[in-house]
């Protein structure tokens, strides 16, 4: 008997609100002790919210308080900081081979 494919799980970018595969996105995690970090393997414990790999997403997401919402915080400048500064670097590791 063939097998069934399997079924993708799709997630919303909060910065673009488009539906993706769960693997094409970065995680926003706001962990139980309140830290908000950006999750490479989607596995932390917390409340999460999705963000495409790209820096305008996460600049948008941050600006309309997307993310603010989603992960139901407040953000403060050096979360935000911290944030696209881990953003840029993680894009950086991507471009080089």
């Amino acid at each position: 008997m063939p097998q069934k494919p399997r079924k993708v799980p799709m997630r919303m970018c909060v910065g673009c609100r488009e539906m993706k595969p769960k693997r094409e996105l970065l995680r926003a995690v706001r962990t139980p002790e309140g830290e908000v970090v950006l999750d490479e393997t989607g596995k932390k414990a917390g409340r999460g919210a999705y963000v495409c790999f790209n820096a305008a997403c996460l600049r948008r997401a941050l600006k309309q308080r997307q993310l603010d919402r989603a992960l139901e915080t407040r953000l403060s400048e050096e979360t935000v900081q911290a944030l696209t500064d881990t953003m840029e670097q993680l894009l950086s590791r991507e471009d080089t081979p």
